[in-house]
């Protein structure tokens, strides 16, 4: 630990409200793709407004779930709560998760980049998967270290004077650093902030809908009767899938409650009408043959957006909307400038793209311990699929899946031959170089366009779609896992973050790092450490403490000094 002695003066924030856009930070190039909807210009005036005052904006996600709620045609399980929240917010139609899984959905979120782009794309990284215990040759768990200008968003936030919270899961593929929040864990809550004055973002991370939550909670009781369940055409119909869908549903009914206990504390604490309220879950129904895919049922999500008063209550939006918008779009609504490296596009704020997004792209690459390489993009209507592999089956074998019953009693139906053409589908032994789907006509993507001729011209312009994004954002799957770590990670040794150095002039304190990208955090005293983002007034005999972590390193040692 060092020790220095300082002067200093305030500490400046460089992002405030309604400042000019931040200059470029970096050579990576946002996608080609830059539209964010507005067709309807006039309903969204009013909401843009609200950016400028620096509204209290709550996240509340849940996990593995599509649209399963009554505002979206839900007929089985009962969302009371959130189609409450859908009656007096925006209902948002065509909304994708960048994965069909989790963790690299997360890192989009957290970043506004996508995983592919940046390294975080395999599931997982940050631990071998607890069914397999194992990660693939060449490959440790490691931290992703993304690129050196790239940041957790919220980092902006705080610099902007906003508290910010997590409660509780990251699981973004690298260590989330000590800046990105002021309390990440089980206890973090708006209430906790300095002030009643302070502006919030609060994240509320529900896990009952999560994948594990169907074997974990099967001795609970249902409340979704089996037989009052619909499946889809590619299930078998038997005694274990329905108990394994209704117990789903039975979680996401369970997840509505929990959803309504918290938007009940806004209420208690005054802040229902003066807080942005944002639904959504990290991606597709956590059930076999929707999670992990790059089909319509493993990307869309729902998402609710309430604004304060119910502004543009019971307005839908039907135009395309990827988790990299997330990050750029709560930038916009707090009067905070995009950083320019953000590959996605504010969607709502005064920072919103001018026109709609055309397509969103998605990928799939390892998973827990199988390997692949998906890529999709999808308009308006029509999904294109590129398998890089496609002599390997569709069906992955997945340890951690197999703990469903269903699935375990789809396999042993598949051995035993009883499945039909559709429900056998997925145990293929290889799959097509490219698949192309009519998502209106053929919402579960069973039949494949490719060659056929009255559909040449979209599988064309799909196939440059995607060519275009991945050669403008980048593609580290292009080489093997292990090649990459082996850049990330030296010698497969995770590098460390150099301390930050003070520098005095004239009173004022300045902290640098010697690591390229790295963020600085520092206290005054025993105070909550802060977001260094401009020189620092530090008060005379005060004790000062700082360190620096860049996104993928460990953190560096702590140097501390007392202002004279």
């Amino acid at each position: 630990m060092k020790n220095l002695v300082w002067n200093g003066v305030a500490l400046s924030l460089l992002l405030l409200a309604g400042c000019p856009p931040a200059p470029a930070q970096s050579q990576t190039p946002r996608a080609t793709d830059r539209r964010a909807t507005d067709r309807r210009a006039t309903d969204r005036r009013a909401t843009d407004r609200r950016a400028t005052a620096q509204p209290n904006i709550l996240w509340i996600t849940c996990e593995d779930m599509s649209p399963h709620l009554g505002s979206y045609g839900e007929r089985v399980a009962q969302t009371p709560h959130l189609d409450r929240l859908a009656a007096e917010g925006i209902r948002y139609t065509n909304v994708y998760s960048v994965a069909g899984v989790c963790a690299p959905s997360r890192s989009a979120l957290i970043t506004g980049m996508y995983p592919t782009s940046i390294g975080t794309q395999h599931m997982r990284t940050l631990s071998a998967s607890s069914a397999h215990g194992k990660m693939p040759d060449g490959v440790i768990p490691y931290s992703a270290v993304i690129p050196p200008q790239v940041k957790c968003f919220s980092e902006y936030l705080r610099q902007a004077g906003y508290y910010c919270t997590n409660n509780a899961k990251t699981d973004y593929q690298f260590h989330p650093p000590f800046t990105a929040w002021d309390e990440n864990g089980k206890t973090g809550h708006w209430r906790n902030r300095p002030a009643k004055d302070t502006p919030f973002f609060a994240v509320f991370n529900l896990e009952i809908t999560h994948e594990s939550q169907v074997w974990m909670r099967e001795n609970e009781p249902l409340l979704v009767q089996p037989e009052a369940v619909e499946l889809p055409p590619f299930y078998p119909d038997n005694a274990a899938t329905r108990r394994d869908v209704a117990r789903f549903l039975t979680n996401v009914q369970r997840m509505d409650a929990q959803v309504g206990q918290i938007l009940q504390q806004l209420r208690d604490d005054g802040l229902y009408d003066n807080t942005i309220i944002f639904f959504y879950a990290d991606h597709g129904d956590g059930l076999p043959y929707f999670k992990r895919e790059l089909y319509d049922r493993g990307l869309r999500v729902p998402l609710l957006v309430r604004f304060p008063s119910a502004e543009g209550a019971g307005r839908v939006d039907t135009d395309l909307h990827s988790f990299v918008d997330f990050a750029p779009t709560v930038l916009s609504l707090a009067g905070v400038p995009i950083p320019v490296y953000m590959q996605g596009q504010a969607f709502l704020g005064p920072q919103r793209a001018a026109t709609p997004r055309r397509y969103i792209y998605a990928a799939r690459d390892r998973m827990d311990l199988p390997t692949d390489r998906v890529r999709a993009v999808r308009d308006g209507r029509f999904k294109y699929v590129r398998n890089y592999h496609p002599e390997k089956p569709e069906y992955q074998d997945i340890l951690y899946r197999l703990q469903q019953p269903m699935m375990r009693e789809w396999l042993k139906l598949h051995e035993e031959g009883k499945l039909t053409a559709v429900q056998s589908r997925w145990f293929r032994p290889s799959k097509p170089a490219e698949e192309l789907y009519d998502c209106g006509a053929d919402p579960y993507e069973l039949t494949n366009l490719v060659g056929q001729p009255a559909h040449g011209a979209k599988l064309r312009e799909l196939r440059q779609a995607l060519d275009g994004w991945m050669g403008e954002v980048g593609d580290l799957s292009a080489e093997p896992e292990s090649v990459m770590l082996a850049r990330m990670w030296p010698n497969l040794r995770q590098p460390a973050t150099a301390p930050p150095v003070a520098a005095l002039r004239r009173n004022n304190l300045t902290l640098t790092c010697p690591t390229e990208g790295a963020s600085i955090g520092y206290r005054v005293g025993d105070g909550p450490w802060r977001v260094y983002g401009g020189p620092v007034e530090v008060p005379k005999g005060a004790k000062v403490t700082a360190k620096a972590v860049r996104i993928g390193y460990t953190p560096s040692d702590e140097i501390t000094a007392t202002s004279r």
